[in-house]
């Protein structure tokens, strides 16, 4: 907690701040994505270099320039993201992103959970409420952006485990997926895995 004191008036505020590390330092990241699990308001149109791209640019991207990882990074990389939101929902924390540097020159993935971490309080119930109802707009058939944090935790699952695609290695068993959702980024509670 870090405690601000006004010059002028001596009024005092309190913030909690969480301090992470900085990712990009000393990289040459080609590609950079900040990436949500959602589809709605999150496409860059501008993707020059040095740009921040977001969900709908890897998705576009993925036919030609998809992210492949090995399995064990598969499996680690999806514990993490358990971990990471499990822990953010269970103090009703949302609206954060899955930083994602693509490190071309040392062939490596540099990740991290960023962004300004927000409580899940009556305010974000309403935005939801209203963003779901379309009164304001915004394509009819894509989940507003601000959901409950437990919506929030299954869909940005969903969508990271979806993201990385397993490089086949020689040991590997074969894996069918029997329900292939035609949406990576929307919730699919009724096939959801049980917490």
């Amino acid at each position: 907690m870090v405690t601000i004191k006004h010059l002028k008036g001596g009024k005092e505020s309190k913030m909690d701040l969480l301090v992470m590390e900085n990712l990009l330092f000393g990289r040459n990241i080609t590609r950079l994505y900040d990436l949500k699990g959602s589809s709605r308001s999150r496409y860059n149109a501008d993707s020059s270099s040095n740009k921040v791209l977001l969900d709908q640019n890897l998705i576009e991207a993925m036919p030609t320039s998809p992210i492949f990882v090995g399995n064990k990074a598969k499996r680690l990389l999806e514990r993490a993201v358990w971990n990471d939101t499990s822990f953010l929902a269970g103090i009703d924390v949302m609206d954060y992103s899955l930083l994602v540097g693509v490190d071309e020159e040392k062939h490596e993935l540099v990740l991290g959970i960023i962004d300004f971490m927000r409580q899940y309080t009556w305010d974000k119930h309403l935005e939801t409420w209203v963003k779901s109802s379309g009164i304001l707009g915004g394509p009819k058939n894509a989940a507003p952006t601000v959901v409950s944090p437990m919506q929030y935790k299954k869909r940005f699952r969903k969508a990271m485990s979806a993201y990385f695609i397993v490089i086949p290695e020689q040991w590997m068993p074969a894996i069918i997926n029997p329900n292939p959702s035609s949406n990576i980024c929307e919730d699919d509670s009724q096939n959801a895995l049980p917490e």
